[in-house]
């Protein structure tokens, strides 16, 4: 499967690989954009069965993190800084794992070594394919955004809850899948590669205790909280790209 990507900034530049969360596109990291550019190139991708980037029927964790090495490898990049928020957080968990020669370093956000209970994602997976979408978009920003930020930000949320209704419910469906398999706590201790973790303090799915457990796990990791829920870089941007930026730029000085 070819995943729909862009590239942006100047060619002499480091590269980071940005990777969304379930149910959004790569349009949901635009609240970095201004910051990253200043300092990197960005690789921005729909994962699979969202925005541009179609339904290849099931999938699974490597597979999801597969679809990052090839994005690279259609651009022509060898390596890459690596950022993901929630599915794609655990995504770069997998590459930190078991493709650590592609990447400088990787930044874990509002993530988990396991996200979630098999039977929830499950459950969740037959609900969309067999009601559709709107269901889990009614909920959505409830699990996204604090109530505070809601009601700030009513326009911004509406755009980002009507984009998951407009997510294919197959896509969507294989992905919820591919969470319920996936677990790799009893992996990312073997990790090397210099890990930054993101956790939202107000976020109810991917917990600061999920991102505790990681930096315990994980040797050398740097942990980060910031006053968001679960869509960190939306809610508290501008503390997300600060502490997303200033852990790369240590890293390409080294």
């Amino acid at each position: 499967m070819t995943n729909y990507y862009q590239p942006e900034g100047r060619s002499d530049a480091p590269v980071i690989v940005l990777s969304n969360s379930l149910g959004t596109t790569l349009a949901m990291w635009q609240p970095q954009m201004e910051a990253l550019l200043e300092h990197f190139r960005v690789l921005r991708y729909d994962t699979h069965g969202h925005g541009r980037t179609a339904n290849n029927d099931k999938t699974s964790l490597p597979q999801l993190a597969e679809d990052v090495i090839s994005v690279m490898d259609d651009a022509g990049i060898q390596q890459a800084h690596f950022c993901g928020i929630s599915m794609g957080g655990l995504t770069g968990l997998w590459l930190a794992r078991f493709a650590p020669e592609r990447f400088l370093s990787v930044a874990v956000s509002n993530s988990a070594a396991k996200i979630g209970e098999q039977s929830g994602w499950l459950s969740r997976a037959r609900t969309v394919r067999h009601e559709g979408m709107d269901t889990v978009a009614a909920s959505a920003a409830s699990r996204w955004f604090t109530e505070d930020f809601v009601a700030a930000n009513k326009t911004q949320v509406e755009a980002l809850v009507s984009g998951l209704a407009a997510t294919d419910a197959e896509g969507y469906a294989a992905c919820c899948e591919a969470l319920a398999a996936a677990d790799l706590r009893a992996e990312i201790a073997a990790i090397n590669l210099p890990v930054l973790l993101i956790a939202g303090q107000h976020d109810p799915v991917t917990t600061v205790a999920d991102s505790e457990f990681m930096h315990s796990q994980i040797a050398g990791s740097e942990l980060v909280t910031v006053p968001a829920s679960h869509l960190a870089n939306i809610e508290a941007p501008q503390a997300f790209s600060a502490a997303l930026i200033n852990f790369i730029q240590r890293r390409e000085k080294q």
